[in-house]
């Protein structure tokens, strides 16, 4: 497969992604382009939140119906049963669905403030692919965790000030 087409189906991926998490009526979709050099083990992550724990899995379930429809499976999930913030990795992107606190609480998007923030159209324009991780010694919310270690010092320090 070209880079051209595996660009074009990944951006077709997180578009469907997308579509799924606004056909029941996800809050606040958005989408963070990683960096390739800011250490991301992914190229997007797609978060929403529902309003309450049936929505998040109706949520979960959705994207994870629609993209096994394109032939896309999940190759790892967390946090379904607690309906908290349930984590969907399909290699090339995320898709991270939280309750409205745990969206507050975990703040993805200060945690990778380097990433562009993407509008869901703005995605079928010029969408960076790269190539599939191939093992991760570490699940995802581990990662995600131990960048928000490093820059805890940072964040706390911001929050001082404002204080």
């Amino acid at each position: 497969m070209g880079p051209m087409k595996k660009k074009d189906d990944l951006k077709r991926q997180v578009s469907e992604a997308i579509l799924a998490c606004q056909d029941k009526q996800a809050e606040d979709v958005a989408i963070l382009e990683l960096e390739k050099d800011s250490g991301a083990f992914t190229d997007y992550f797609v978060m929403c939140s529902g309003t309450n724990p049936r929505q998040v899995q109706a949520i979960s379930d959705a994207v994870d119906e629609r993209l096994e429809a394109l032939g896309l499976r999940v190759t790892h999930s967390e946090g379904y049963k607690q309906a908290e913030w349930v984590l969907l990795d399909y290699v090339d992107f995320v898709v991270h669905v939280f309750s409205e606190k745990a969206r507050h609480f975990y703040d993805l998007e200060r945690l990778w403030k380097s990433a562009r923030r993407l509008d869901p159209a703005e995605l079928l324009a010029k969408p960076k692919a790269r190539k599939p991780a191939t093992e991760k010694a570490m699940t995802v919310k581990e990662t995600v965790a131990k960048s928000a270690s490093v820059k805890t010092a940072s964040a706390q320090k911001t929050r001082r000030k404002k204080a």
